[in-house]
C-alpha cells in the first residue's frame, strides 16, 4: 500500500527539508498555520506513537528541540505548539509530529478546523523561510 508520509519522509514527494538524520525528515508544512511550522516524520512507516522504536522516539525529541530553539530565534513566537494527531485524526496515516509558532490572539482551534486566517504561502516564500531555518540551525 502507497503511503504518502512515507513518501514525504523520504523525499520521493517533494519537500522543503529543514533537518533530518537517519531517523526522521523535517520539513516545512506546505500549509502553514504560521511561517515556520514544521512537520517531524520518521523515515520508517509508522502509524502510532506507541509503534515508535527508541531511536526514531529519541530523534523525533531532539530534532523537536532544535527546531523548537530555532522557531524561538527567528519567528519570536508568543509559545510553540508541538502535537501529534493519531489514529482516525492522522490524515496522512503516517506519525508525524507539528511544531508550530503561536501568537497571541490566535485561536489553535482553527488548526484542527482548518480555518485560520493565514495568508497563502507559496513556493518562493517556503524557500527563504527553509533557508532562514538551515542558517540558523547550522550557526548553533
Amino acid at each position: 500500500m502507497e503511503c504518502l508520509g512515507c513518501n514525504l519522509a523520504n523525499k520521493q514527494e517533494p519537500v522543503n527539508v529543514v533537518l533530518e538524520d537517519d531517523y526522521v525528515c523535517c520539513f516545512l508544512d506546505h500549509d502553514p498555520y504560521n511561517e515556520g511550522h514544521i512537520l517531524i516524520l520518521p523515515k520508517k512507516h509508522t502509524r502510532y506513537f506507541d509503534e515508535l522504536d527508541e531511536k526514531t522516539a529519541d530523534s523525533i525529541m531532539k530534532s523537536a528541540k532544535i527546531l523548537s530553539k530555532v522557531i524561538k530565534e527567528l519567528f519570536k513566537p508568543d509559545g510553540i505548539t508541538i502535537c501529534q494527531n493519531g489514529g482516525n485524526f492522522d490524515e496522512l496515516t503516517h506519525f508525524h509530529m507539528h511544531v508550530v509558532p503561536r501568537y497571541e490572539g490566535q485561536n489553535f482551534a482553527d488548526f484542527y478546523e482548518g480555518e485560520s486566517e493565514q495568508v497563502l504561502v507559496d513556493k518562493v516564500r517556503l524557500s527563504i523561510t527553509k533557508k532562514k531555518i538551515i542558517n540558523a540551525i547550522n550557526s548553533f
